[in-house]
């Protein structure tokens, strides 16, 4: 215990509470375990003890934290969803207006603007608090980028003009997941702070997921029906009031994959600013690669392959990022991790 000490007091002087230091020991994939080769039952019990024995000292140069402003946050999402829903409507209008020999190129252009957009790593005066892994390294921005892009071109292009209104609405959408993200983070650290043990920080997180979850369908879903009463607005339908006909424009499968594509895009973006970059790329380039061999391949109606490809990877990304969202070492705000090694440990 005493080398243990020794390895790392600096990261115990300048702990905040016992939280921290566990959460710094689950980050390094330190677990049961190992907290029993020192005799403590779990981490946090390890953590509570050289929190006791390891005396408080303010680091040399402390780092405000100022919360995250709802104005600010707003802002934001905003910025964030004119960037993602303009070349989203590029393509989309061009898909109607221009002739089909021009489609190709159009949607290889609009599709690597998308990509640039959803690429672009949080600003760091919107973050204030961001952590290492709060936009992810280079290649999992690239890559989310492009799984986005993907995501979007199929229905934009492919779905007639309800699915691209659709589309376009789900792109836009992508400010309400710039919200959810900040707000799941902002939740984050005030429960890190206030919790006194990883169970009563993983109660108070468990219920943050399913709540954006329900806020980013009613934005999609809001969004979507703001585009179609615009198309009708523009190409009126026979008979019926202008709710009814704007509802009456897509069908089934194109609202559920609407809502399956927005629920794939905010846990993969939650995982991304956590630090998880990997699955949340990986589900998002399957699910759009999948969709397009669906689409062209197997002939599969797009609004059928966007429903199948985004609802089974929201399936298994959305347990996930709720398992990740109840680890405090997925919130860290230290940019620099602790590494221990136990080979010599009592």
């Amino acid at each position: 215990m005493r080398e243990l000490m020794e390895r790392h007091r600096t990261s115990c002087e300048q702990a905040v509470d016992a939280l921290e230091i566990a959460a710094a020991l689950e980050d390094a994939g330190f677990g049961p375990a190992e907290a029993a080769r020192c005799r403590h039952a779990d981490v946090f019990s390890l953590a509570e003890e050289l929190y006791a024995r390891v005396p408080r000292r303010l680091p040399t140069a402390p780092v405000p934290v100022p919360p995250v402003r709802r104005g600010q946050r707003s802002w934001q999402a905003l910025r964030s969803a004119v960037r993602h829903g303009l070349p989203a409507a590029v393509l989309a209008g061009g898909a109607a207006l221009l002739p089909s020999v021009a489609r190709g190129p159009l949607a290889v252009l609009c599709g690597g603007w998308l990509a640039w957009a959803a690429a672009r790593p949080p600003a760091r005066s919107d973050h204030p608090s961001a952590d290492a892994g709060s936009g992810g390294t280079v290649l999992h921005r690239a890559g989310h980028g492009v799984g986005v892009a993907l995501l979007v071109v199929l229905p934009v292009t492919a779905g007639g003009p309800a699915g691209a209104v659709l589309g376009v609405a789900a792109a836009t959408a992508a400010g309400a997941v710039e919200w959810a993200t900040g707000w799941l983070r902002q939740v984050a650290w005030s429960h890190l702070g206030a919790a006194r043990t990883m169970a009563e920080f993983r109660a108070r997180m468990w219920p943050a997921l399913p709540v954006a979850a329900g806020l980013q369908l009613l934005a999609t879903a809001g969004l979507g029906l703001a585009g179609l009463l615009l198309l009708d607005v523009v190409d009126p339908g026979p008979g019926g009031g202008l709710l009814y006909q704007a509802v009456q424009r897509a069908d089934g499968p194109q609202w559920a994959g609407q809502a399956a594509l927005g629920l794939l895009l905010l846990p993969a973006t939650v995982l991304l600013r956590c630090g998880r970059g990997t699955p949340a790329v990986a589900a998002l380039l399957a699910a759009g690669s999948a969709g397009l061999l669906l689409t062209t391949v197997a002939r599969w109606r797009p609004e059928t392959a966007q429903l199948f490809t985004c609802g089974s990877a929201a399936a298994l990304l959305l347990p996930y990022a709720w398992l990740v969202l109840g680890r405090p070492g997925a919130h860290r705000r230290s940019p620099t991790p602790v590494r221990i090694s136990w080979k010599d440990t009592p």
